[in-house]
């Protein structure tokens, strides 16, 4: 991975035009061939990013410190124009274990994915830990019609976890294979607020059965 903190402005071109005016930022440069920019807030989300595959080419045009950042696939470009480079390092971080989740969402996860037509008639299963750029999204499926959906797994449902998912359908909506991705947050429980801000994402709220799942009937069935 390199690092670079650089006083820098950022042109997005492709689909739309974006433009950052120069201030100092972090550039992010990953071993799998995505470019992120980040500012000193907004957690760990960029500021904007180039999702894999991309080529760099640098080149100092006038005395001015130019990077070209071009998805390979869709021609979308990222230009920087770099004013100071105040930090430059790169670093090898080897192959990471990944997350490892608490074992009842972990379970959830896995049982989810072997029975998805929990979640519809004729949905089928893309994979588990579908990796972006921020980090994998539990599950990557398609629906009856064919259409890309993330599900993002909770046991307690609440904000955090909505916004989670959030960041992700932004990541994958920029996939031209993928889009349109629509989101579903499943937990067993999920709390009013968590609802509401799902529903004003436009993001649909399963809550699972863990039981049920697992085949295991309840001990004091109901008639309803």
């Amino acid at each position: 991975m390199r690092l670079v903190i650089a006083r820098c402005s950022v042109d997005y071109v492709g689909r739309l035009t974006a433009h950052l005016p120069m201030a100092p930022r972090l550039i992010l440069m990953k071993a799998d061939g995505s470019v992120s920019i980040h500012a000193d807030d907004r957690a760990f989300k960029p500021l904007n990013w180039m999702n894999p595959p991309c080529k760099v080419r640098e080149e100092t045009i006038d005395g001015v410190l130019t990077w070209s950042v071009v998805h390979g696939k869709t021609g979308e470009k990222l230009v920087l124009t770099i004013e100071e480079v105040m930090h430059d390092s790169s670093h090898e971080l080897g192959v990471d274990p990944g997350l490892r989740k608490d074992g009842v969402e972990a379970h959830l996860q896995e049982l989810l994915a072997e029975h998805i037509t929990t979640l519809g008639d004729g949905w089928t299963l893309v994979r588990r830990e579908y990796m972006t750029a921020i980090g994998p999204v539990d599950i990557l499926c398609r629906d009856h019609l064919g259409g890309a959906v993330a599900v993002e797994i909770k046991r307690r449902g609440d904000i955090d976890g909505v916004e989670q998912l959030t960041r992700y359908l932004e990541l994958l909506n920029r996939d031209p294979r993928l889009a349109p991705v629509k989101g579903i947050f499943a937990a067993q429980e999920i709390k009013p607020q968590a609802r509401v801000l799902a529903a004003d994402r436009g993001i649909d709220c399963v809550t699972l059965d863990y039981d049920g799942l697992r085949g295991i009937e309840p001990e004091n069935p109901t008639l309803f």
